[in-house]
């Protein structure tokens, strides 16, 4: 290790920046965010310092850099295109036992600036030694995916009760145990949503009755439309987290394969007159599986709230009385049509998007075809590969031109995607000759004359 990480405390503290430039504009930003006062000694000030000056957020030496001014500080940086100037700032600071960076000059350095992931009070750090700053930021960019910005409310809620903590469990261990337990728990499930006061009800209650038995928590969760790229950090975090995943069929193996490897995995899928468990009964699943303290992933493909079912499921969740989080996904209409190349809408083509499903609870086609059957409108039939034929003599019957555009999309945003275009006359017959496998998305309307010009995934 060739540097050590230390976390300096800076607020109230005097810092000077020798530079007025750009780059010194950045170091400066970093050091006001954690608390420093600024002194900038420079000839110049870029604009955006200028600013600052103004409004007596920094001090500014209008003067060039000579080897007193950085008596008095704590903290000194060089941030100018001199080399000559940058030197003289090291070799000062070093004889005062000062702490000193030279930008991008790591031999001219006693500290590094790392690149910082801020969930305050939470701070990590990454650095390479000055050996690729760039590659820095880039491991940053993946962590801060990982680290939903509510950790900061998660670490001021533990600051809050910690005292009360040790005040009711006085074992170390044991209360080592509590907090492990809790800081993944709903409890922290709420902080990360941002509700924070909920939680700390919540944490509240596990510390006056640490015997009660735990109720766990259900994520609903939109999984997309396949692709695996296409779900949501909070999803994956989520997924990552479960005990316990009751999917659907719609849930893509790619994606399934991203849950955590020891949680249980319950199949609750649905086919067109083959359920492998009826919704009332998953419903039922999911409060019970949640009443003995587990935490509990109903993974659905696209969004959770359109044609997802997801409204009956919580209605149950409520009546229950257990805590429960909606993570929304990409349903397939937005996720499909943009694979295809397929606009929902276009100025030169619809002002409106209309989302139906194919099939009714009795499997039968009941739409309300007067408001479907509009000019300026794309509408978007999920579920409609089986009555295809219906629905497009029901459009046409209602006032559909027969030759406008229709497309059905098969398996769309995976690599098995296929795109069959037509017109409300023909699309059916087409489909009928084609090998075609659910999930499908039908789409109707003049956008579909698009998916030749836009379509990039290489559907057919």
């Amino acid at each position: 290790m060739d540097y050590l990480p230390i976390f300096f405390q800076l607020t109230g503290q005097p810092c000077l920046v020798v530079g007025g430039g750009e780059v010194a504009a950045r170091k400066i930003a970093t050091l006001r965010q954690a608390g420093g006062k600024i002194t900038v000694a420079s000839p110049r000030l870029v604009e955006s310092l200028r600013e600052l000056r103004d409004q007596g957020q920094i001090r500014w030496l209008e003067k060039t850099f000579d080897a007193a001014d950085v008596e008095g500080f704590k903290l000194v940086i060089a941030a100018t295109a001199d080399r000559a100037v940058n030197a003289s700032v090291f070799h000062s600071a070093q004889a005062r036992d000062l702490p000193v960076n030279v930008v991008d000059c790591p031999e001219l350095c006693s500290f590094i600036f790392p690149a910082i992931i801020d969930r305050s009070p939470i701070v990590a750090a990454i650095s390479t030694g000055g050996a690729s700053p760039v590659l820095a930021r880039l491991l940053r960019a993946k962590l801060e995916a990982l680290i939903p910005p509510g950790y900061g409310g998660l670490a001021r809620l533990a600051e809050r009760f910690r005292l009360q903590a040790k005040q009711a469990i006085a074992d170390g261990d044991k209360r080592r145990r509590f907090w492990e337990d809790t800081l993944q728990s709903e409890v922290a499930d709420l902080a990360l949503a941002g509700r924070e006061e909920d939680a700390a009800r919540l944490l509240e209650q596990r510390l006056n009755e640490p015997d009660q038995p735990k109720t766990g928590m259900v994520f609903l969760v939109g999984a997309g439309p396949g692709d695996p790229d296409l779900l949501t950090l909070r999803a994956l975090r989520v997924m990552q987290e479960a005990d316990v995943v009751v999917y659907d069929r719609l849930v893509s193996p790619e994606i399934l394969r991203l849950v955590r490897k020891d949680a249980e995995k319950i199949y609750a899928g649905k086919q067109s007159s083959n359920h492998s468990l009826p919704q009332e009964q998953i419903n039922r699943l999911l409060a019970d599986l949640a009443k003995v303290g587990r935490r509990v992933v109903r993974l659905k493909g696209g969004d959770p709230f359109i044609f997802g079912r997801g409204g009956e499921e919580i209605e149950t969740l409520m009546a229950e009385g257990i805590h429960f989080q909606v993570v929304p996904g990409i349903t397939a209409a937005s996720g499909c049509a943009a694979y295809a190349g397929i606009p929902l809408t276009h100025r030169d083509y619809a002002q409106s998007v209309a989302f139906v499903t194919g099939h009714l609870k009795d499997g039968s086609i009941d739409l309300e075809w007067d408001k479907l059957a509009v000019a300026n409108q794309t509408l978007v039939i999920y579920m409609g590969l089986q009555g295809l034929d219906q629905i497009c003599a029901g459009l046409i019957r209602h006032g559909c031109p027969p030759d406008l555009p229709a497309a059905l999309i098969q398996q769309g945003t995976t690599r098995h995607q296929k795109v069959l275009t037509g017109t409300l006359a023909n699309l059916a017959a087409i489909v009928a000759q084609a090998d075609v496998k659910a999930p499908t998305l039908v789409i109707v309307g003049e956008v579909v004359r698009l998916h030749e010009k836009l379509a990039w995934f290489g559907a057919g």
